[in-house]
């Protein structure tokens, strides 16, 4: 068993096409969105048919505020490392730390040489990338006297000046598989980054052998490099092989490699969105959930060197026990348009809350978690107006934005079921299906005097529904009518009302039966 302590983290694996620029980009904010740790890129330079990497990440640093960013893996041949490290660490100041640096000793080596790269052989590729790693670790040395000096085989850095150094600790994840790429691993890199597709059974436990002895050799602890893993695989309802099943499956297959094989930063390659939302929703909260069991339960290993805990999901302070202390979010009465979709003043009520009833910590967790959600929608609804804003601009064409919109929560997300029930069940529940175990059934059965309020937000999710449909018709008809602004900001002017009143009449009837009923 080779669990190293490291706090769990889930990242995405995104391709870089160009033929659809936005779609990227849009993925990679919508895996923000939804809770990842981390999106990467392939990183292949000689593709005409990807975006140039470095080029996009920058691009989508600007678009993003916390996830981490980083190539899987750059492709060394085509990049000079003191080039390369100063890039990074460029990126890394300005993104505000969220840059890591995975590595490749290179591959395709007809296609590099087409470039201008030198065709090395796999003994050489690993001596040039040990080279490299000295060359960007001393650039980012600023602390260190003198010049950067590596008279290597392959690289020769003679007195260049050190710096800039990165806003963090820049982690080096080295994808690697043979022997000798997994013994510089455990010398010089503060990570292993394989692809689960590439390996045979027993391929992990023999890899972190061979890095965990390298790692003592050197000097170093082998919890010193976190293990991660680029995975693949298919959502279905009925089991049939390795990630290929129901999410609950996922989950205890992950949590398997967790804690037998080490990997605590589990990556996930699919440009599918719907992919993206139930590996962050469904799959992520479960194997955390595994693991933590599971060291609780022994003793758990401790991380030789500190590393960062990826933020949680819900970043409010937790509510404590006793009396019920969730604040719904209020209505501010603030309308921008002028059609009312419903009439505000016939919606129904739900029973009062009982005075003298106390709530636990995990009562009020489960309903500060409906007003978590919605403020994800409500961030959504100002990225949107930032949107059209940049159609208004033409820094964006309609096409563009109507394909980052339907990447958006707000636009994916199944309003008759829901918002709540599609996000909430997810994250609490491997065991049974979103059918089974969808809110608004359950609080109907818990207390029937719920009924009338919840017909009429099902009502309304319809009608948010069709709203939405307004604005896709809006950007539809913008290249085309000659007042396409004015239509375009009046429909998402309405959707603003609609949805912010809803979420906020969501919140005043449910929060406190959410609590006081349950999930079960």
């Amino acid at each position: 068993m080779s669990d190293y302590g490291h706090p769990l983290a889930f990242g995405a694996f995104l391709t870089p096409g160009n033929a659809e620029p936005a779609r990227v980009v849009g993925l990679a904010m919508l895996a923000e969105q939804v809770g990842f740790d981390l999106v990467t890129f392939q990183d292949h330079p000689y593709q005409p048919a990807f975006l140039d990497t470095w080029t996009l990440m920058s691009f989508v640093a600007a678009r993003t505020d916390t996830v981490r960013l980083a190539a899987n893996v750059t492709n060394l041949p085509l990049r000079p490392p003191a080039v390369l490290a100063r890039s990074v660490a460029s990126l890394d100041l300005l993104s505000g730390g969220r840059v890591e640096l995975g590595l490749g000793a290179g591959a395709f080596w007809e296609a590099i040489e087409a470039m201008g790269g030198r065709r090395l052989t796999p003994g050489q590729g690993v001596r040039a990338l040990a080279e490299a790693i000295e060359v960007i670790r001393q650039v980012w040395d600023v602390e260190a006297r003198g010049g950067v000096r590596v008279d290597g085989e392959f690289h020769r850095v003679l007195g260049a000046k050190r710096g800039p150094a990165p806003a963090h600790d820049v982690g080096i994840w080295l994808g690697a598989y043979k022997p000798r790429m997994l013994a510089l691993t455990g010398r010089r890199a503060d990570g292993w980054l394989p692809s689960l597709s590439y390996l045979q059974p027993g391929d992990l436990g023999r890899g972190n052998t061979i890095i965990d002895d390298a790692a003592q050799e050197a000097g170093r602890s082998p919890g010193d490099v976190r293990r991660l893993l680029n995975i693949t695989g298919r959502f279905a309802p009925v089991g049939r092989g390795p990630l290929d099943g129901p999410a609950e499956q996922w989950a205890e297959e992950l949590a398997d490699l967790a804690l037998s094989d080490g990997i605590s930063t589990f990556i996930l390659g699919s440009d599918d969105p719907e992919d993206l939302r139930r590996f962050a929703a469904e799959v992520a909260p479960a194997v955390r959930e595994l693991v933590a069991g599971e060291r609780a339960a022994g003793t758990a290993p401790t991380p030789q060197t500190p590393v960062p805990a990826p933020p949680p999901a819900d970043r409010r302070p937790p509510v404590g026990a006793g009396a019920f202390a969730v604040v719904p979010t209020p209505d501010d009465g603030v309308r921008r348009s002028a059609i009312r979709v419903w009439d505000e003043s016939t919606r129904p009520t739900g029973p009062a809350p009982d005075p003298a009833r106390t709530y636990t910590a995990h009562d009020q967790a489960s309903a500060q978690h409906l007003i978590d959600v919605h403020d994800g929608l409500r961030a959504e609804l100002t990225r949107l107006y930032d949107l059209v804003e940049q159609v208004g601009a033409g820094l964006v064409d309609a096409g563009t934005a109507r394909s980052h919109i339907n990447t958006m929560t707000i636009r994916q997300n199944k309003w008759t079921l829901g918002t709540y029930c599609e996000s909430y069940c997810r994250v609490v529940t491997t065991h049974h299906t979103l059918e089974d175990r969808g809110v608004f059934p359950h609080l109907r059965r818990g207390d029937d005097r719920l009924a009338p309020v919840l017909d009429r937000l099902e009502q309304e999710h319809h009608a948010i529904h069709d709203v939405l449909e307004r604005v896709d018709r809006a950007l539809v008809a913008f290249v085309s009518v000659s007042d396409g602004m004015a239509e375009l900001r009046a429909a998402v002017d309405l959707l603003s009302d609609t949805l912010l009143s809803h979420l906020a009449y969501e919140e005043r009837e449910l929060v406190e039966p959410i609590a006081r009923l349950g999930l079960n």
